[in-house]
């Protein structure tokens, strides 16, 4: 007989309504400035939210966009969907609007709840768009005031384990992104697999992330994973800064710092390094991009916190591979997580011995139903229990997993392959450079060669050469950088990655390497 759907099964109830039943309706869950919301006070947001939606005649598994900066209603506003049986899909609110035209007509998306201050630009990428969602705006007009004046009680619609919760989008560095359809089911399995069992999230856990709430790795980190053991969040809605996030822990002492590393590196560059107080940090964690060896030790150094680097898709729903608290090796991924199989495999799916480098497949409880409209791409990607994504790993004989890019990133110079990140860890090595990426670019006779990026700290007079000949002292002739391009920052992608398919375009559009 097929499992009936239950109250229980709602991600809603699952991470809200039911710290609220265990007696934890009082504790804080959320810190935003000076204000604190206890879980008692985010459920009724929530039942608010879901009681003015369904007023607005949202529908069983109707889809929902939140485009709102982090904060209670941004929470308010998750909950609510999902408790009213919606499907949520999370946009970052500051979006170009040609970008958010082309999300309106991939989703189909019925409703986005916006804050008034970004209802012009949605309006504008409506006028761009053939289906636009109606803007729900919150803080003002007639929704703002529906929600204000609900019901504060609401009783969460029951799901299917199985059915849609939340639209994620792939995480790549290149193209447009593609929407990934997550159970209910996915987020319940990973946050007590990764966040209770690997990484032991306690209740007197404060978490404090750099990424925002709409992208996966911070939606689970700042959001679920607190809330599933009656923890709390800091949120803020500004643009992380090195400054900011000093005061953020001065003022509100976590004990998980949510990370990417790019601001990493911003961070332990910065002045006030030398005199941040993160005494009460338990651990930091990085995700979303490679962390460079050099760079983790640089963090140690500074800050004396451990910081864990690990890799999750939106596929898997966050994170299946990771260092963990007393077991870390810098330069790796750390180890899969017990609960997901993580293979190395070749093109025709045959496990590759330790120390090669082949395609990652990855076998779990938290994997997606498939791509919203590409079923190409879906048979490619999911292929039984396994998910077959394009990141290029090696492991070792004692499990420890290695990034060697992704299958479209990685090089072949001079006949034999390299992986962009090691040319990257060598420059990060040089004091000068604050940020860097690799790319291949072909040069007149057709061969590939790697062209570096770099942000510069400080001075860049001469850099170019001398980061050549730092990388020619360091590692084989074949992998060093045949040009270094001086940026003043990078183009990003809507996760705030490096946009490697646009420095491509910029690499091929200068003089051929040689």
């Amino acid at each position: 007989m097929p499992e009936a759907a239950s109250t229980e099964s709602n991600l809603a109830d699952w991470f809200l309504d039911a710290r609220v039943r265990e007696g934890r309706g009082q504790r804080t869950a959320l810190r935003v400035g000076e204000e604190t919301l206890a879980y008692a006070e985010v459920q009724a947001l929530a039942n608010r939210f879901a009681t003015a939606l369904l007023a607005a005649d949202l529908r069983t598994e109707e889809r929902v966009m939140i485009a709102l900066p982090d904060g209670p209603a941004w929470v308010g506003a998750f909950f609510g969907i999902l408790k009213a049986g919606g499907v949520v899909i999370m946009v970052n609110p500051g979006l170009e609007p040609s970008n958010l035209a082309a999300l309106f007509d991939y989703t189909g998306a019925r409703w986005a709840v916006v804050d008034s201050s970004a209802e012009p630009l949605f309006r504008e990428a409506g006028g761009l768009a053939r289906q636009a969602p109606a803007p729900l705006v919150v803080g003002s007009g007639a929704f703002g005031v529906a929600v204000a004046a609900a019901s504060e009680t609401f009783q969460t619609a029951p799901v299917h384990p199985d059915d849609p919760a939340i639209w994620l989008f792939s995480g790549g560095t290149t193209g447009l992104p593609k929407a990934v359809v997550q159970s209910h089911a996915s987020f319940v399995n990973t946050t007590r697999l990764y966040a209770q069992d690997f990484l032991g999230y306690g209740e007197d856990d404060v978490t404090l992330s750099v990424p925002k709430l709409f992208f996966g790795y911070a939606t689970g980190s700042n959001l679920l994973f607190p809330f599933s053991v009656g923890g709390s969040a800091v949120l803020f809605p500004e643009k992380p800064t090195p400054e900011l996030l000093f005061d953020l822990v001065r003022r509100h002492r976590p004990t998980i710092l949510i990370n990417v590393p790019t601001i990493v590196n911003q961070m332990v560059g910065h002045p006030e390094a030398a005199t941040a107080d993160f005494s009460s940090l338990r651990f930091a964690t990085s995700a979303g991009e490679a962390l460079p060896a050099p760079l983790y030790h640089r963090w140690k150094e500074t800050f004396g916190v451990e910081l864990l680097d690990g890799l999750g898709t939106a596929e898997m729903w966050h994170i299946f591979v990771s260092n963990r608290p007393g077991e870390v090796k810098p330069g790796t991924l750390g180890k899969a997580v017990p609960g997901f199989d993580v293979r190395v495999r070749d093109e025709e799916g045959r496990d590759l011995p330790d120390g090669e480098v082949g395609r990652l497949w990855v076998a779990g409880d938290s994997r997606a139903v498939c791509y919203w409209r590409n079923m190409k791409r879906t048979r490619e990607a999911f292929r039984g229990e396994w998910f077959v994504g394009g990141d290029l790993v090696s492991r070792d004989a004692e499990g420890w997993i290695t990034y060697c890019g992704r299958g479209d990133d990685v090089l072949k110079v001079a006949g034999k392959w390299l992986a962009p990140q090691e040319v990257e860890s060598c420059l990060m090595r040089h004091p000068a450079v604050a940020e860097c990426a690799v790319v291949g670019v072909e040069n007149e006779d057709g061969l590939t060669k790697p062209i570096a990026f770099v942000v510069a700290r400080g001075d860049a007079d001469g850099l170019e050469e001398a980061l050549k000949s730092h990388c020619l002292d360091s590692m084989a002739p074949y992998k060093h950088p045949r040009r270094v391009i001086l940026l003043p920052d990078f183009p990003r992608t809507h996760l705030g990655k490096i946009d490697r398919g646009a420095l491509r375009e910029l690499a091929a559009g200068g003089e051929r390497p040689t």
